[in-house]
């Protein structure tokens, strides 16, 4: 038997040889490292056998993301046993490992709380202290069934018919100490294997994410190697609670939800600031590059959704009506109706490249689990544009947004962007020549620009280029996206008069900058922790009389602001003058203008800047020219 290593080299080893064996004829050294193997895209036990030709690596504790993915999921098992000697009767659900933890969703006959999360952690140090084995076993579908259903653990029985329904025959049983769970593997050795552990939080969670399923309770929690790691973990994460784009969000008055409308955002005017001088910005840039800007309707018949192929892989996410008898949808993006303004007259070679920009409006059926703030929302804006043109003009248009994306990006402290090429999947539409002509106009435009390549990762319709920024927390965001797509001219019979005088298929370029622009502002309410750059401040100055009496002043030097182009508000409440500096600050307002006797009768406003020392006095018209050529800061 011959099985291939990482280095492409070669190793043989006798027939039924283990992960193990494989570790110890590499080197003893490693055969001591070893936790498990990656076989593939599978991480299993070092004591399953391996077959022949297999592409091995040894995961050891320098594995990186592989080892922290087999330490978290065996710490999950490890939660499981400590809620199952805490909560009698408690039956599981799933447990797997996440991004930078884990989880495990119990249905428990009594309610658990943050308060019971040290008697949770006490209980799983003392399971990893005690060493116990991950033991595993083989069943027949049959065997385990009637094992899970002794057990009273119908969430188990469920899993074990929907695994029979995809024709296995066999599964695998994990034991550690007292607790036994249906589980694939791989887990370390024993649980001492396990570094620090933390509980974080609790959720609700419906089974299998349906929420006609009962509700279960799912705790998060995670582990690192090294209390060092774990300490650090933990900070970042209060660091990233005191930037929640939705606790933000209400404190500095820019959106909230309501039950009116669970998932749909409700701005408020402050937010409504931020967003349309987000909108004005790239429509400014998008003037400049010869867009055209249309607007579809929000509800279009369904026989649309028939023909864009939504239908049959997009319903469940759509909302769905009817009127005078005919079917319609909420539509859930805006591809289609840019298709329809497209046919809607005669197209002629001389008019391509046609670029349709669109702020549209949409709404997606998204299940109340996985909301989440403006990451997650059922309704949000996308800033579409769908560019139509010839397959020998696609290089040159790309380029141009690559340019508008990364020049965007940069306005808004986002320097580190990058970019990602997917290309032809193994279920795709389109001949091959096209895709290869499509693939190799993109890498052409990308030109000397760094890029990752994602080989069969891009969409069925056409291969993409994906945008991903690193925020001041050091995670990764997916925002924009550059898509070239065969399937919707040729669904939507698109056509333009080539030179020659016959028809010919546009190619369509999908293209959006911000994405979703909530879910923009949510990623950048983190990123800014809500101190916001000058030029997008939901208010760029507030007056604060020291009296009553200069009250009015305080409002003339306001009206002079907006005059100016600033947004400007008066606190005149009867609070003292240092609990309103004290709330501006807190509403992290970039100047606090204040007006007493003195500055009334010289026409002036002393300066209290965010970031700096007190300016002192200055004239009006001062202070009005020195703060509207700050808005010109972004470029």
């Amino acid at each position: 038997m011959t099985v291939t290593l990482p280095d492409g080299s070669t190793l043989d080893l006798p027939e039924g040889a283990t992960g193990a064996d494989a570790a110890a004829a590499i080197g003893p050294g490693l055969a001591k490292a070893a936790v498990a193997v990656r076989v593939g895209e599978e991480i299993r036990d070092l004591a399953r056998p391996l077959a022949d030709g297999e592409a091995i690596t040894i995961v050891t504790p320098k594995s990186g993301d592989d080892y922290l993915w087999v330490m978290r999921h065996s710490a999950a098992h490890v939660l499981a046993e400590a809620v199952q000697r805490i909560v009698p009767g408690a039956k599981f659900g799933f447990g797997p490992p996440i991004d930078d933890g884990f989880y495990y969703d119990f249905d428990l006959p009594a309610p658990l709380s943050e308060d019971d999360f040290e008697a949770i952690e006490s209980e799983m140090r003392k399971i990893v202290a005690a060493k116990e084995p991950f033991e595993r076993t083989v069943m027949s579908v049959d065997e385990a069934r009637e094992y899970f259903a002794g057990r009273g653990d119908e969430y188990k029985v469920d899993q074990i018919d929907e695994l029979a329904k995809r024709g296995e025959t066999e599964v695998s049983i994990y034991r550690q100490g007292d607790f036994v769970d249906l589980c694939v593997g791989g887990h370390v050795h024993h649980t001492g294997e396990i570094g620090p552990v933390k509980v974080l939080s609790l959720a609700g969670a419906y089974w299998r994410g349906d929420e006609h399923n009962p509700q279960l309770t799912r705790i998060y929690a995670t582990s690192f190697p090294t209390a060092k790691e774990l300490e650090a973990h933990l900070e970042r994460l209060e660091q990233a609670r005191a930037r929640d784009h939705r606790k933000l969000g209400r404190e500095l008055e820019l959106f909230y939800f309501d039950d009116a409308g669970p998932g749909m955002p409700f701005f408020l005017p402050k937010g409504m600031a931020i967003i349309n001088t987000m909108n004005e910005a790239l429509k400014g840039e998008l003037d400049a590059m010869g867009y055209e800007e249309i607007g579809t309707p929000t509800i279009l018949s369904d026989e649309l959704w028939k023909t864009s192929g939504h239908w049959d892989y997009y319903r469940d996410n759509m909302y769905l009506t009817e009127v005078d008898g005919q079917g319609y949808a909420v539509k859930p993006m805006n591809c289609p109706g840019a298709c329809l303004v497209y046919k809607s007259r005669r197209r002629s070679y001389r008019d391509l490249p046609i670029r349709l920009a669109e702020f549209g409006h949409v709404h997606r059926h998204e299940r109340s689990g996985v909301l989440h703030g403006l990451f997650r929302a059922r309704a949000f804006t996308q800033d579409d544009a769908h560019i139509y043109c010839r397959q020998d003009q696609v290089e040159g248009e790309v380029r141009a947004i690559l340019d508008l994306i990364e020049r965007f990006y940069t306005r808004f402290g986002f320097s580190d962007v990058q970019m990602k090429l997917a290309t032809r999947p193994e279920k795709a539409i389109g001949e091959a020549a096209v895709w290869d002509a499509a693939e190799s106009a993109l890498r052409a435009a990308l030109g000397d620009r760094e890029y990752d390549l994602k080989e069969g990762d891009g969409a069925f319709y056409g291969p993409k280029i994906d945008f991903h920024v690193t925020d001041t927390m050091g995670r990764e965001w997916q925002l924009g996206t550059c898509q070239l797509d065969f399937n919707l001219p040729e669904r939507f019979e698109l056509q333009y008069q080539t030179e020659e005088d016959t028809q010919a298929r546009p190619v369509m370029i999908h293209r959006a900058v911000f994405g979703s622009i909530e879910r923009f502002l949510g990623i950048l309410i983190e990123n800014s922790g809500g101190d916001f750059p000058f030029w997008l401040a939901p208010v760029h100055a507030r007056v604060l009389p020291i009296a009553d009496r200069h009250a009015d002043y305080a409002r003339s030097v306001a009206a002079a602001l907006e005059a100016g182009g600033l947004r400007a508000e008066v606190d005149d409440r009867s609070e003292s003058v240092g609990r309103r500096i004290r709330d501006g600050e807190l509403a992290k307002l970039p100047y606090l203008l204040i007006v007493g006797d003195a500055e009334e009768e010289s026409g002036q406003v002393s300066v209290r800047a965010r970031h700096g020392e007190d300016e002192g006095a200055s004239p009006v018209a001062e202070v009005v020219s020195r703060l509207a050529d700050r808005l010109d800061e972004h470029g």
